[in-house]
């Protein structure tokens, strides 16, 4: 099944402006949170995607950014 390039192109700034929204509330959380318990991390990180309209996040990533902020709080990519 063939998909129109058309499709990809008007999908691109969408998509583009939710990876926005989640990497402003990831480093939200990573400054504020950094370091702290797995379970507060994630909480916070919760909060923020919401106060970003970013809440259609995998919870797979949400817990491993949770994860990475708790523990490695200087190694994430954003």
């Amino acid at each position: 099944m063939a998909t129109d390039p058309s499709e990809y192109d008007n999908a691109m700034p969408i998509v583009a402006a939710h990876l926005a929204k989640v990497e402003r509330a990831v480093s939200r959380t990573r400054s504020s949170h950094g370091g702290q318990p797995y379970a507060a991390v994630r909480q916070a990180l919760l909060e923020a995607l919401k106060d970003e309209d970013a809440q259609q996040v995998v919870p797979q990533v949400v817990n491993e950014f949770a994860r990475r902020i708790s523990e490695e709080p200087e190694r994430l990519p954003f």
